[in-house]
């Protein structure tokens, strides 16, 4: 006897007699009373027909009877799931982890794997707002494992997930290598999804930007472009605008830049997205910094850190403050750039390394500024090694010709020609990013 067919037996007959009704009652006027004998003992599986007369017959679903699931469960469960998706966008991050970490066990114990993989996205999206990294990266993995059958637009969230949370480690080149592979997959298997595919683009800009990959940052903000009307998600559209900004930005476009942002802002604010519209505040301040407009860059950065500091976003937060820590510098308000660029050293050298590293920078920059020679090199040393590892090739190639101008105006030339061979090899020329310029054409992410 199939385990299956006893159990969806056994419901029957439990419901059956729940409702008072006889097994003639409950065939007619389909079957007959030896058909449902036949059923409750087991020795058949009802057709989807039968299934469905005998689920209309005794007040419950399909589902009720071939799994022993209450229908109900599974609608509470997507309940539970939008009021945690809904926390997570506009109130704490930790609040949100709790109610997914419920609906989680909640799934898993009725063996609801959609909605465990939804728990799952939820729950690494949380630890991305916190800067639990190593969890994220578990999150996100634990939803590709449950969603392993399902065609590849459905696990697009769960590998741009774990793509930002190497790049938030400073992993550059696994970034870009994540999503240039699923939107390969994508493209060439005939499941070219659009909402999938903006996604996707939209994530990769950022790391392209990083490694001074302008080329195809401004390919992968074309394409997201163009098939941005073909998606229907609001939040997503206003994320691809906020990423493209990035690609005006590269190119020198600043009107387009902030134009990009205040229609991704005003998408967040109708929304209430809490950390979207915190971080179009942020792009926002960098685009006024490479205006040249510091004084509205330090109101629209400060704006953001408090509202990301309020959401306990600490790797966000650091991001910020780094940008924030640079306007203020370039404002020759030295104490308060010193300050912020402190704060950051507390950050460990696996989630924080990069902002540690520009922290570093910076307070290089600032003791130069002041005379303060030796300093200056010890932070522009220990930036190098907090850095090396990123991939952020452009960033160590300005603090090298840093390095090595302080050197050279130190009279120790051999040292200096050291540190600009260094330089010279991660291919880049000097900038006004707040790490240090990209390179122009770093090699392709490897495997």
């Amino acid at each position: 006897m199939d385990e299956q067919e006893a159990g969806i037996g056994r419901r029957v007959q439990r419901l059956r007699k729940q409702l008072g009704m006889t097994q003639r009652q409950l065939a007619e006027p389909s079957y007959t009373p030896a058909y449902i004998s036949i059923v409750e003992s087991g020795r058949v599986r009802p057709s989807e027909a039968a299934l469905r007369f005998l689920a209309g017959r005794l007040n419950t679903s399909v589902e009720e009877l071939t799994t022993g699931r209450p229908a109900r469960l599974a609608t509470e469960l997507r309940l539970a799931l939008t009021d945690a998706q809904r926390e997570l966008a506009t109130g704490s991050a930790v609040d949100a982890a709790g109610a997914f970490e419920r609906v989680a066990a909640d799934a898993a114990r009725l063996d609801l794997g959609p909605e465990q993989a939804e728990a799952a996205l939820g729950l690494g999206d949380c630890a991305l707002e916190t800067g639990d990294l190593d969890r994220a990266l578990a999150q996100f993995e634990e939803a590709e494992r449950l969603l392993a059958d399902a065609p590849l637009p459905r696990r697009a969230r769960a590998v741009r997930g774990r793509a930002v949370a190497h790049l938030l480690t400073g992993e550059l080149r696994y970034a870009c290598y994540l999503l240039e592979s699923a939107i390969e997959e994508l493209s060439t298997s005939g499941l070219a999804d659009p909402e999938a595919l903006v996604l996707l683009y939209a994530a990769v800009i950022g790391p392209y930007i990083d490694m001074g990959a302008h080329a195809r940052a401004a390919h992968a903000a074309e394409l997201a472009l163009s098939l941005a009307p073909r998606v229907s998600d609001p939040a997503l559209v206003a994320g691809m605008h906020r990423q493209v900004a990035r690609t005006f930005l590269a190119e020198g476009r600043i009107a387009d830049a902030d134009a990009s942002l205040a229609k991704a802002q005003a998408i967040y604010r109708q929304l209430r997205l809490g950390t979207d519209l915190a971080h179009c505040h942020w792009m926002r301040g960098y685009v006024h910094a490479q205006g040249g407009e510091l004084a509205l860059a330090e109101t629209e950065l400060r704006t953001a850190r408090d509202m990301l500091s309020a959401r306990r976003a600490e790797l966000f937060t650091a991001q910020v403050e780094v940008e924030l820590a640079d306007v203020l510098r370039r404002m020759g308000r030295y104490d308060q750039a010193a300050e912020v660029a402190g704060t950051l050293l507390r950050l460990d050298d696996r989630h924080g390394a990069v902002h540690a590293g520009g922290a570093h920078r910076l307070l290089g920059l600032i003791s130069e500024e002041r005379g303060e020679t030796e300093a200056a090199e010890e932070h522009y040393v220990k930036a190098l090694a907090l850095l090396e590892r990123s991939g952020a090739s452009g960033d160590l190639a300005d603090l090298c010709r840093l390095l090595g101008d302080l050197l050279r105006r130190a009279g120790r030339v051999e040292a200096a020609m050291d540190a600009y061979r260094t330089g010279l090899g991660y291919r880049a020329t000097p900038g006004t990013t707040t790490l240090g310029p990209p390179p122009a054409a770093p090699p392709r992410p490897e495997e």
